[in-house]
């Protein structure tokens, strides 16, 4: 993605007291509280108290906020409502980066289509500055007509994406293989709304109509339950081994509603383009069900 991208025993010590974690407990708070508005102005409003948060793209700029902590592993909810009506052209974002070169990155984006027209649910993962692990889907449900929630579950062993706690895209831990796997680089919650239409909607072709400007996605209910990185952070890093996210899997119940989003739902797979990888699948493709 085009966004902002992003450790002898004295030695020990001090980084100890300099870097250590906390357990977020799982409450939706207040946007106020947690996140800092990064670009787009008064394109970025908080509203209802800090419970809600909108972002506003015209022609000039899109808009976009980012946590005010960094984090490594755990969940992360949000609720979005999409951009109604013709939302061609336009990306609406919900991701963790880090920053700088060699950065990780686990995304969800919704590319807009003409009105009548499918979102497309784009997802991928980066791990030191590499991507190329995408998966698309189309929604069994309208997103602009209410909230869904959207989730990004990352732990030591997998990272888990679901919508309205439906899986639908499981990408594993295939470090031991040779495949890098965002595991070291604390993270940022980010969101955004951004023009792209030189690509966004049916490759390009189909461009944002300004006259339906400004254009809106609407966000709630930001739930971070996970190891918050920083300095003079009180340092309770086991409790996080009772977290159900830092083990969570799929169970039976998953792995049928995970099948059944990719066989009806699915759009896109990086592991089965051949023609975009002539010389052999990646690694993961073989060794993974479920991506």
């Amino acid at each position: 993605m085009g966004h902002l991208r992003y450790s002898n025993n004295i030695a020990n010590c001090a980084a100890a007291l300099t870097i250590s974690y906390l357990i977020v407990a799982a409450s939706a708070g207040s946007f106020y509280d947690d996140i800092d508005i990064t670009f787009g102005g008064e394109r970025a409003k908080i509203l209802n108290g800090g419970q809600d948060l909108s972002l506003s793209l015209d022609q000039y700029s899109g808009s976009g906020f980012q946590s005010k902590h960094e984090y490594l592993f755990g969940r992360f909810d949000m609720q979005l409502k999409l951009v109604p009506g013709n939302s061609a052209g336009t990306v609406t974002t919900f991701y963790l980066s880090s920053q700088g070169a060699g950065h990780d990155e686990i995304d969800f984006e919704f590319l807009g289509n003409s009105t009548g027209n499918p979102y497309t649910i784009h997802t991928n993962v980066y791990s030191q500055g590499k991507g190329d692990k995408e998966q698309q889907f189309h929604l069994w449900f309208d997103p602009t007509a209410a909230f869904h929630t959207y989730t990004i579950v990352w732990n030591t062993q997998r990272i888990i994406f679901l919508i309205d706690n439906i899986p639908v895209r499981v990408f594993n831990n295939h470090d031991a293989s040779g495949v890098p796997f965002p595991k070291s680089q604390p993270m940022r919650v980010y969101a955004s709304l951004w023009n792209a239409d030189d690509w966004a909607t049916q490759g390009g072709r189909v461009k944002a109509d300004w006259t339906k400007a400004p254009f809106t996605a609407s966000y709630r209910k930001f739930n971070a339950n996970a190891k918050i990185v920083g300095p003079n952070s009180k340092s309770t890093s086991s409790e996080s081994d009772n977290q159900a996210w830092s083990t969570q899997g799929l169970d039976a119940a998953g792995r049928n509603r995970i099948r059944w989003v990719q066989n009806k739902h699915m759009i896109y797979n990086y592991c089965n383009d051949r023609k975009r990888f002539p010389n052999g699948l990646p690694i993961e493709c073989k060794n993974s069900r479920f991506l």
